[in-house]
């Protein structure tokens, strides 16, 4: 990962709200050409459905979709355990379910970071109902300190430490989600809202 206060072009709106990087647009890019290579080892031959958990995770399928050089096909799911506080109420509630069935279909659960875990608890759980052929977990961070249910998942791009991150595609009250890199929230942006 890059060096701590390793700030690479931070210039326009946000650039006084990022304390440090944690981990560089390369080093992301890398690590996700690097998931694409052992997904399409694991589902070779394999009928592939990636389910992206709006809206964090976008921009991480967005480039992991084309990483992966198998068939396979994608839908969305969007939740909110939320709102504009730091951290999650535990309950997780369902704003957009997925288009189509996936019984019978190998899913690639597609997430941009794992915290307490109670999303991918109650996502895993869900999905597990609905019959498919297997469900495995992606995710670009996990941020084990937080864990307060246990989640098992397949492959994960980055631990993480006990932070506020922003970038590629993760945001505080919606904004930040463009930043190409992964970097720490100055904690006087969120403390007066939290």
């Amino acid at each position: 990962m890059t060096e701590e206060n390793d700030v690479p072009c931070l210039e326009g709106p946000f650039s006084q709200d990022v304390e440090s990087v944690l981990i560089s647009a390369d080093e992301i890019q890398d690590r996700v050409r690097g998931l694409g290579r052992r997904i399409d080892e694991h589902f070779a031959g394999k009928d592939l459905l990636l389910i992206a958990v709006l809206k964090g995770s976008v921009i991480f399928l967005a480039d992991l979709m084309r990483a992966i050089s198998i068939p396979h096909e994608v839908d969305f799911l969007a939740t909110s355990s939320y709102g504009v506080s730091t951290r999650s109420s535990g309950i997780v509630r369902i704003l957009k379910d997925l288009n189509e069935p996936i019984e019978g279909r190998h899913v690639l659960l597609v997430e941009d970071i794992i915290d307490s875990g109670h999303t991918l608890a109650y996502l895993s759980r869900l999905f597990r109902a609905r019959n498919p052929a297997s469900l495995e977990i992606v995710t670009l961070l996990d941020k084990p300190s937080r864990r307060e249910v246990d989640i098992d998942v397949f492959w994960t791009g980055f631990s993480v430490p006990n932070e506020f991150v922003i970038g590629y595609g993760l945001d505080f009250n919606q904004r930040y989600r463009n930043l190409p890199f992964i970097g720490v929230l100055k904690p006087e942006v969120y403390e007066s809202i939290s």
